[in-house]
């Protein structure tokens, strides 16, 4: 029955997943910037959610990092992947656009990638046309397939979603290694091919970014900060005036826990305590209030008396 009642939801567009399908649509517009906080484990997730972010991102290199201890480098596959979809979409209370990077194989696998992202509550897909294995966009030794092959990937992808909410984000990673020309002509046709996002992958310069918004004015855009990388960390009201809808920050929260864990081990090694470390840790209360703990609390409240029937 219950699951009949979300089909029939679903297929009335009011069930909650399709509620956030439509949401996130809505909430790329013109003249605005949707900032979306880089979420890889149900930590950073509950830490987005409890600041209020619209919308969350997540991260291939932190999802590989964190679930693997491995680097962002086309070693996880298709079923690990969507694993993490799953159990952060469960959690997340705003749209999440997630990492898809090639479509693991494949026309066939990327048709099956969407399928599954989709099924598993994402809202949003990003599929690059990287050649496998991938590697993080702003590394080197990063190479692209042929531009008909890259444009197919994203023409299947539109095809292969079950709603047309679910949006597709279309990369190209040929900056790099092809020049800012070749990155337009490629990010032109993944709009042709269906695409409803359009990201030009590490634009050097501010004179290069502002010429990715003139040239695909069409679409919404999306821009990738990676704090250190190849883009200019800039004001979100400077995204906004070259033409960008969407920022993602896929590093930020993992490059912020790495320092700090890395503070207090170091403390912990050199002192064997944790005392004097106490101005670094959030505090144990409000942490477990973030992970949930109050509705454990109350649900224990509630049926505190079983144990005395």
């Amino acid at each position: 029955r219950i699951l009949n009642k979300e089909l029939a939801g679903q297929a009335e567009g009011n069930c909650p997943r399709c509620q956030l399908l439509s949401m996130l649509r809505k909430l790329i517009r013109k003249g605005e910037l949707l900032v979306c906080p880089g979420v890889y484990d149900g930590i950073s997730l509950r830490i987005a959610q409890k600041v209020g972010f619209d919308a969350h991102y997540m991260t291939g290199y932190g999802t590989v990092a964190s679930h693997l201890g491995l680097p962002d480098a086309g070693l996880a596959g298709y079923g690990e992947m969507v694993d993490r979809v799953r159990t952060l979409s469960r959690i997340s209370t705003a749209p999440l656009i997630c990492d898809g990077d090639t479509g693991y194989g494949g026309l066939l696998n990327v048709a099956h990638t969407v399928e599954g992202y989709e099924a598993a509550g994402a809202a949003a897909i990003q599929l690059e046309d990287q050649e496998f294995p991938k590697k993080c966009g702003h590394t080197p030794g990063r190479r692209v397939v042929p531009l008909q092959e890259a444009a197919a990937r994203i023409r299947v992808a539109a095809e292969a979603r079950r709603s047309r909410d679910f949006l597709i984000v279309a990369r190209t990673d040929a900056r790099t290694e092809h020049g800012l020309d070749e990155a337009l002509r490629r990010a032109e046709a993944f709009a042709s091919a269906g695409a409803d996002i359009l990201f030009v992958e590490a634009p050097e310069t501010e004179a290069e970014m502002e010429r990715v918004g003139e040239a695909l004015a069409g679409l919404p855009l999306l821009v990738n900060v990676v704090e250190g990388g190849k883009t200019p960390v800039l004001s979100r009201q400077r995204y906004v005036e070259l033409g960008y809808q969407v920022a993602i920050f896929p590093a930020t929260a993992f490059l912020a826990a790495g320092r700090g864990i890395e503070s207090v081990y170091s403390h912990l090694k050199a002192t064997g305590s944790s005392a004097g470390a106490e101005g670094e840790l959030a505090d144990f209360m409000d942490f477990s209030r973030t992970l949930g703990f109050e509705r454990v609390w109350e649900f224990d409240r509630a049926h505190a008396d079983v144990g005395e029937r």
